[in-house]
């Protein structure tokens, strides 16, 4: 392995990171409806835990309220007991074959919360991109104490790993600013 290796894989795994972040994101509620907010609700579907969108269609109906249209009539029901059971405090109503989920608008102590939640993502993701360092740099050792590299090399890469982790930690700083900003927009 060489040292051109450890950094692309390094830019890699923090790239993951930043994606796994955005994703944990999406999830986090607003005050404004989003089809992705029931992207993690599982339904049972003949005894096997399935998601959602797999066993229906979800849309917006309009700024607050998300449709869920199951494909088959009789899954409605069980479509709409996942919806209320999730840990998100949905309350779906079903009209006819679709199932209304209204997102009430958040309180100032529950915006509060999701930005404690957001907060922790964020560190959560900031964790993962150093534990990446720490192992780039334990690489790094190793192909020094094997003579695969110099010690000025391995002092270039290890500054080169520091840059990287620098501006991933920037980004997630940068991606946490907006979603609290979000979060706390009336």
């Amino acid at each position: 392995m060489s040292v051109a290796d450890v950094k692309k894989n390094t830019d890699q795994k923090m790239q993951k990171s930043i994606e796994t972040l955005k994703t944990d994101l999406s999830k986090v509620r607003t005050g404004r409806a989003h089809v992705g907010m029931l992207d993690h609700v599982q339904v049972d579907y003949y005894g096997t835990a399935t998601n959602i969108t797999q066993v229906a269609n979800v849309t917006l109906l309009d700024a607050r309220t998300i449709g869920v249209q199951p494909w088959e009539k009789k899954m409605i029901a069980t479509v709409e007991k996942a919806i209320r059971e999730s840990d998100l405090g949905l309350n779906p109503s079903t009209q006819g074959d679709v199932i209304r989920v209204p997102t009430p608008a958040l309180t100032e102590e529950r915006r509060k919360e999701m930005v404690k939640l957001v907060k922790s993502e964020a560190e959560d993701a900031k964790i993962a991109i150093r534990n990446i360092r720490r192992d780039a740099n334990e690489v790094l050792k190793k192909l020094l104490k094997d003579k695969a590299i110099s010690e000025d090399d391995e002092r270039r890469a290890q500054e080169d790993v520091q840059k990287l982790t620098d501006k991933f930690v920037a980004e997630v700083d940068k991606l946490i600013a907006e979603k609290e900003k979000e979060v706390l927009t009336v």
